[in-house]
């Protein structure tokens, strides 16, 4: 790796992924040769979407769970402005392309994988930590074919006294009934249902809930409505049949699962050696200065969406007439557009969400962001709008709306079908209303 450059005793090479917050990079231990992969992070990017937590989180569980079925952590290191999560440096791919070509995995080898996932959902329920978001795109093959699981983003750790989880999280197909329902969940129940899906996807080539508008895919998952193909041994069906029970209670656990007679068939525990004792202070001696930094950026915005100036909005706007950031006949459906609402933060985002689940996108959110996608896999140039909602004074909000992939023709018309939807919550000023009294109320 000539004339690459250095991160400690890390020879860092190509990108070899890229995701919102994230660079992956190909790097080299220059001590023992091992191959690695470099998870990057920019301080400045966690602190303005407030992430500190949630990777500090992800960070620390993939210290805890370590095991042979789950992509290891090998260190995390800092410089001044970036974040280093050396990582484990998985070769073969996603489980999920493996099934997308060859269509459905052999009995057998769809066992043996259930294996390996069951295997790596108990240590880590034994740990006290619930993935939440287990779905093939995060399981990975090493050279030897053997599964990691990856992207522990969404996972919970137990707090004292709470023994419920109430975060609605993960792929509505993968997602168990009662996440769903709002009314309070126990992790390891949910994860068991999430890895039923899994295995079913595995034996079948496609999933067992799966229709194109939200509300009947839920009734469905609701309903555990769904058929075991002919092909599918007796043993097999009945396990399906227990893991993808809409009771939580009634449903199969994860010792059951490991005693099952089916799963047991070719069954080779895994042994992973003596428990490793895991010390915490090299993620607490990275995240001390970028939470002292956090700390200060929390407390001017009050835990509460950015604040947008003066000087900004008028980046917005068209010159300095900002008529059309509050007035949307003015402003035509760009690739950005935006329109003004006078509900609290914590209103806009969820009713946003609410319709964006209504009009069969998917939602990813993190604070006061939502990305909203299209859910057909199969549509070239798939859709993808961000939204983000701003203070533009007290009590009155600017949400941000702006097309992060696809045709532009399709964004015009979600965004005048997603605009009616919201239309409850879209404040319109009344007439006489000037805008320059708002600047002049910001700037101070």
């Amino acid at each position: 790796m000539v004339g690459t450059r250095r991160v400690g005793k890390y020879e860092v090479g190509r990108t070899i992924g890229e995701g919102t917050f994230a660079k992956v990079k190909f790097a080299r231990n220059t001590e023992t040769g091992q191959n690695v992969a470099m998870k990057i992070l920019a301080k400045s990017s966690i602190l303005k979407h407030r992430m500190v937590d949630q990777i500090k989180r992800e960070i620390s569980i993939m210290k805890i769970v370590r095991h042979p079925y789950i992509v290891r952590l090998h260190e995390v290191l800092a410089s001044q402005s970036k974040i280093y999560i050396i990582l484990e440096f998985v070769t073969g791919g996603e489980l999920f392309d493996k099934i997308v070509h060859k269509g459905r995995l052999s009995e057998k080898e769809s066992r043996k994988y259930f294996q390996q996932l069951i295997d790596a959902v108990s240590h880590c329920h034994g740990k006290g930590v619930y993935h939440r978001d287990l779905k093939p795109e995060n399981l990975l093959l090493d050279s030897c074919e053997n599964l990691k699981v990856s992207d522990f983003g969404l996972s919970a750790l137990p707090q004292k006294g709470v023994d419920l989880l109430y975060t609605t999280c993960g792929t509505p197909n993968y997602v168990a009934p009662e996440v769903l329902s709002g009314q309070g969940y126990d992790g390891a129940a949910a994860d068991v249902w999430s890895c039923g899906v899994i295995l079913y996807v595995l034996m079948v080539g496609y999933l067992p809930f799966e229709e194109t508008d939200l509300p009947t895919l839920y009734k469905k998952i609701n309903a555990a409505d769904f058929t075991c193909p002919f092909w599918f041994s007796p043993g097999a069906k009945l396990l399906i049949d227990k893991i993808l029970d809409p009771n939580p209670k009634t449903r199969i656990k994860i010792k059951g699962i490991i005693s099952d007679p089916w799963f047991r068939k070719d069954y080779i525990p895994i042994r992973h050696g003596v428990e490793e004792k895991v010390n915490l202070d090299d993620i607490h001696a990275v995240f001390e200065d970028i939470e002292d930094q956090y700390v200060t950026e929390s407390r001017k915005n009050d835990g509460g969406p950015l604040v947008m100036n003066a000087f900004e909005m008028i980046t917005l706007s068209q010159g300095l007439n900002l008529s059309a950031l509050f007035d949307r006949r003015l402003d035509h459906v760009k690739k950005q557009t935006r329109f003004v609402s006078r509900k609290p933060a914590e209103v806009i985002i969820s009713t946003i969400g609410a319709v964006a689940e209504s009009m069969g996108l998917k939602v990813h959110t993190r604070y006061y962001k939502t990305r909203l996608e299209a859910t057909s896999a199969s549509r070239t140039g798939q859709l993808a709008v961000v939204l983000e909602v701003f203070e533009v004074a007290p009590s009155l909000f600017m949400v941000d709306v702006r097309k992060a992939a696809g045709d532009m023709l399709e964004y015009h018309k979600f965004y005048k079908n997603f605009i009616a939807k919201m239309e409850h919550i879209i404040w319109k000023p009344r007439e006489g209303f000037a805008p320059s009294s708002l600047l002049k109320a910001v700037s101070h």
